[in-house]
């Protein structure tokens, strides 16, 4: 019934862009929304960004906000996030999964078997 596929992640150096891709196959236009989130190494889960099923807004955490643009293809289950200007901060395992906009945008609403193998973003100095 879960069904979650990250890609598009990889080593870049500061300043440098990457575009994430999700595919999440349970997404509806009509109940659903998708959010990403990351996990750097030892520490916890932490919202980044969403786009909404109903009418498309967005939403984006302050640390992203300017850098990063989520955006959902008019056809098919899928959601990108486009990375610009990338930071050493940045780095971390990104996830995509359904979830409210921008209500569902807090890792503790989820159990842990809904996230997916996510994607690695590793950012160099």
């Amino acid at each position: 019934q879960l069904r979650f596929v990250e890609s598009g992640g990889g080593l870049v150096q500061p300043g440098e862009s990457l575009r994430l891709s999700c595919e999440a196959s349970f997404y509806t236009s009509d109940f659903y929304a998708i959010g990403w989130f990351r996990q750097a190494p030892g520490k916890e889960r932490e919202a980044v960004s969403c786009v909404a099923a109903s009418d498309g807004s967005t939403w984006y955490a302050d640390s992203v906000k300017g850098r990063f643009r989520i955006s959902r293809a008019h056809a098919g289950d899928t959601v990108y996030l486009q990375m610009n200007n990338l930071k050493p901060e940045d780095t971390a395992v990104y996830y995509c999964i359904c979830a409210g906009c921008p209500v569902g945008m807090s890792a503790s609403l989820f159990d842990s078997d809904v996230w997916g193998q996510g994607t690695n973003v590793t950012v160099s100095s």
